[in-house]
């Protein structure tokens, strides 16, 4: 690293992407703009808002909180693994699960959030099996949805559960 760059390589969903990238790169930039991960949104920079959420891992992370060396050698997977994050075998007209609710349950508008809200939900589902509603809200606390408001989300939430 003597002049400051680093080669990184990480498995961005099931392609190997690597590159080199200043020490200061973020995960957000290095999966836009080498990985061409257009579904990572950064609306905030600061991880306040959720929308940059992916899994590193299998650990929801905020990609513009992370810096793409940290993930060197990680499996990154983004919404379009979402998928596999859920486990679905068999897509009913090409959406997930929760797509399907976010869809029948009216839980998004411009959709910037979705998909940062979608992985992390994902992951959430995938370790707390019978959550309560308490427990549902606490997860969206860290989800800033500026469209649709919150009501929805947690129906298309709940409704998944069921």
């Amino acid at each position: 690293m003597t002049d400051g760059f680093l080669d990184i390589i990480m498995k961005v969903d099931g392609a190997t992407v690597g590159g080199r990238v200043s020490s200061r790169y973020l995960l957000s930039d290095f999966l836009r703009e080498k990985a061409r991960a257009g579904g990572v949104h950064v609306a905030c920079g600061q991880g306040v808002c959720g929308a940059c959420t992916v899994a590193v891992d299998e650990v929801p992370v905020r990609a513009c909180l992370m810096l793409a060396v940290q993930a060197d050698g990680a499996t990154v997977q983004t919404i379009a693994s979402l998928p596999a994050l859920e486990g679905d075998r068999e897509l009913e007209s090409g959406l997930t699960r929760l797509q399907r609710a976010f869809r029948e349950h009216h839980a998004l508008q411009c959709g910037y959030c979705t998909p940062g809200l979608l992985v992390s939900t994902a992951l959430f589902l995938a370790q707390i099996q019978a959550p309560s509603r308490a427990v549902i809200l606490d997860h969206l606390n860290g989800h800033l949805c500026r469209c649709s408001g919150y009501a929805n989300i947690l129906a298309a939430i709940e409704s998944v559960l069921r």
